[in-house]
């Protein structure tokens, strides 16, 4: 007996065991490396070995002492990787301007004097300001918070106090917010398209109540890009909205429906409406058919029975559609860049030009770990009422 469950058990094992196997190479472990990437910062401690070594002696308040400068020189003689040289001088001069040309200077003057002792404050005076000695110790530490804490828009001082970035310095904050404004926006368009489209599909049978859904189903059934390329060209100035509307004398002149917050909407409503619509559609089915009829013949109104009996039932799912439709559109990227202006980036497109366009993985990493947090919590929220939805069942 026991042979044969230990065989069954190996069985299950076989057969699950591909799909883990995908999920923990192209699902876990990018996420992995990701999330390493936002708290990992070795180039420092590679670049620079031996300042590494007597950079924890310095308390950075003092001057710098004369070890700490010789062993830095020591290490600008040794290095002859010059890919790891150009990534040090990038991450120096992300922590302190100035340090990109500050860097070309002192290499010269090594390379001029490959031994003895150098006196880099004559080679560039600004080696006696302690802010960019505070930036090359605190950059051979092999792991940071800076760059989450840039993602929030904060940073340390020179005591090691965090402190909030200067207002011209800051804007990550600003689009993360706009990215949740965003994003609630969606979701309650969702909402009041999603419930009434719900209960109609409800109420009907056989032939309408599969066109009903089909309809609402097909931008599941058709590509993101595809769907998105085909709201461009609804809502541009020359799009059938606009020729339909002015065709019809409604309007004098083009509306504005593209490159704005409103298009923006009106894309990832359509998108994400599927996500609303589901949810809700199968609570409904779920509610009992003779509660309105019920309502109606102790003498409620049709909207007082629908405030007092039908909208509290299906409350469970239109917050399970609304968690749905948020999560969503929060991580959204195609839509905003292509229908959206300047200012209806959302967070995905800023961890796009940091990973892409400046190859900055460290704040990629702090945004999307941000953006992860942020995901999880709400599904933690979805989890839970959909457990007590099953238990009220």
């Amino acid at each position: 007996m026991s042979d044969t469950s230990a065989k069954g058990r190996l069985g299950a094992l076989a057969l699950v065991a591909p799909l883990v196997l995908f999920l923990a190479i192209f699902f876990a472990w990018p996420l992995v490396s990701m999330l390493k990437e936002a708290v990992s910062d070795p180039v420092g401690s590679r670049a620079f070995p031996l300042t590494a070594a007597v950079a924890g002696d310095w308390d950075r308040q003092s001057d710098p002492p004369q070890e700490l400068q010789q062993a830095f020189i020591d290490d600008l003689r040794a290095i002859d990787d010059q890919q790891l040289l150009g990534d040090a001088v990038r991450r120096l001069n992300s922590a302190q301007n100035g340090f990109r040309t500050l860097m070309g200077r002192t290499m010269r003057a090594v390379e001029e004097q490959p031994q003895g002792p150098i006196d880099l404050v004559e080679v560039d005076k600004r080696w006696a300001d302690a802010r960019f000695w505070r930036a090359v110790a605190d950059s051979t530490n092999p792991y940071t918070d800076r760059y989450l804490l840039a993602a929030l828009d904060y940073e340390r001082d020179a005591s090691g106090r965090i402190e909030a970035l200067p207002a011209e310095a800051s804007a990550n904050t600003a689009i993360l917010l706009r990215t949740l404004g965003i994003g609630a926006v969606v979701t309650i368009a969702c909402a009041l398209i999603g419930l009434p489209y719900a209960m109609l599909a409800v109420s009907v049978e056989g032939w309408k109540r599969q066109l009903l859904l089909g309809a609402v189903l097909l931008p599941l059934w058709t590509s993101l890009l595809v769907r998105t390329a085909a709201w461009f060209i609804l809502l541009q100035e020359q799009g059938l909205i606009n020729d339909t509307l002015m065709s019809l004398g409604l309007i004098s002149r083009p509306l504005p429906l593209i490159f704005n917050r409103l298009g923006v909407v009106i894309a990832m409503t359509h998108v994400l409406l599927p996500f609303m619509v589901l949810p809700i559609y199968s609570v409904l089915l779920s509610i009992p058919r003779n509660l309105m009829p019920a309502a109606a013949s102790l003498g409620a109104p049709p909207w007082r029975a629908f405030l007092r009996v039908l909208l509290p039932l299906s409350l469970r799912g239109v917050v399970s559609g609304s968690l749905l439709v948020f999560m969503t559109a929060i991580g959204y990227y195609i839509t905003p860049a292509l229908i959206g202006g300047a200012q209806d980036q959302m967070i995905s497109s800023v961890i796009a030009f940091y990973a892409i366009g400046s190859a900055n993985w460290g704040m990629a990493g702090a945004l999307g770990a941000i953006l992860l947090v942020a995901t999880l919590a709400l599904y933690a929220v979805y989890g839970r009422l959909s457990a007590d939805r099953a238990g009220g069942r």
